[in-house]
């Protein structure tokens, strides 16, 4: 009763009332609500305090920024959704608070498409030694379909592209990278596509921004080669995957393509099966059939993974598996 009542006096009060409003269309900084509310920036600091403590936003920081969002898992964050809901459409500050959001969330895109341009003969070079991006996703949609339904992690987000596959069938999605460049374009894509339901988060795959948060799946897309120590990565995500939950690595198998080191950044030149199995293993998940899908130079590999609650099948009976080629 208490936290109710600390959370209908925190929203009583016309400009906390607009904040809420606005964070229910995405994540904001508090820049961005100054700019919107035409307010200083203590007076909307105090504001967003207010709404944290009491349980109606949430506030995750990244970097020199902190991003504000309506609340999710808090013991009000229903009270904060029913209360936005009232709020009504033809109202005339909210509908002026709508309009500058969209300015700021152009600006946002200009930012990002900017960042994309510079950027995309890189992606593009790497794109070239491999299958089609379209062909590696239907691959991983076929793999994830009946195990997403809930929550999905997406480790090494990048462009947010996975969270966007699968936006429209889960409830929630959470994309982390390291990157703020990155993601800027994610919440961008995802802002775009109309996911209010997926967000990023700013984060090391080896210590995850997330608390006691679980999900259906748990996903790493071109990401793992990246680690340092794929096998730490792997075990800190499957901290977070449900009974019964899938974690799947998608990334090269063994290549001697030097220069994804040298000029991409690439710590490991691709994968072979045992390494990721033990991996596995080692994370207390059941590895299942991998999926090839060869390339030129580069083959995709897709390796998919369970939590069981019983104890992993013995490393002579997973190295036995046969693989799936497509």
């Amino acid at each position: 009763m208490d936290r109710l009542l600390q959370g209908l006096r925190a929203a009583a009060e016309p400009t906390r009332l607009r904040i809420m409003a606005l964070c229910s269309h995405g994540e904001l900084t508090v820049s961005d609500l100054t700019n919107i509310l035409n307010q200083s920036q203590p007076r909307v600091s105090r504001h967003l305090k207010l709404l944290v403590d009491a349980g109606l936003l949430e506030r995750f920081r990244e970097g020199a920024w902190a991003y504000y969002r309506l609340a999710e898992s808090s013991e009000t964050a229903e009270l904060s959704r029913n209360l936005v809901d009232f709020v009504p459409v033809s109202d005339g500050v909210h509908s002026r608070d709508l309009e500058r959001l969209q300015f700021v969330k152009q600006e946002r895109a200009d930012q990002a498409a900017a960042f994309f341009r510079e950027n995309a003969a890189h992606w593009d070079k790497i794109r070239n030694l491999y299958i089609d991006d379209q062909s590696v996703e239907s691959a991983l949609i076929k793999t994830l379909s009946k195990t997403v339904t809930r929550g999905l992690l997406d480790i090494g987000t990048g462009t947010g592209r996975i969270l966007e596959i699968f936006g429209e069938s889960i409830e929630r999605g959470i994309g982390v990278d390291l990157s703020h460049e990155m993601l800027s374009v994610a919440r961008v894509n995802l802002e775009q596509q109309g996911l209010r339901n997926c967000h990023v988060r700013y984060g090391d795959m080896n210590d995850l921004p997330l608390d006691q948060e679980s999900f259906d799946a748990v996903t790493f897309h071109l990401a793992l080669h990246y680690a340092e120590d794929p096998s730490a990565a792997i075990k800190e995500a499957g901290r977070f995957l449900n009974p019964g939950g899938r974690l799947v690595v998608v990334d090269f198998a063994p290549h001697e393509e030097e220069g994804l080191r040298d000029e991409h950044a690439h710590r490991w030149l691709g994968f072979d099966d045992d390494a990721i199995f033990s991996w596995f293993a080692h994370a207390g998940l059941e590895a299942e059939r991998p999926i090839r899908l060869p390339g030129d130079p580069l083959t995709v590999c897709i390796w998919p993974a369970v939590r069981n609650d019983v104890a992993v099948a013995a490393s002579g009976n997973v190295q036995s598996m046969t693989e799936v080629r497509v």
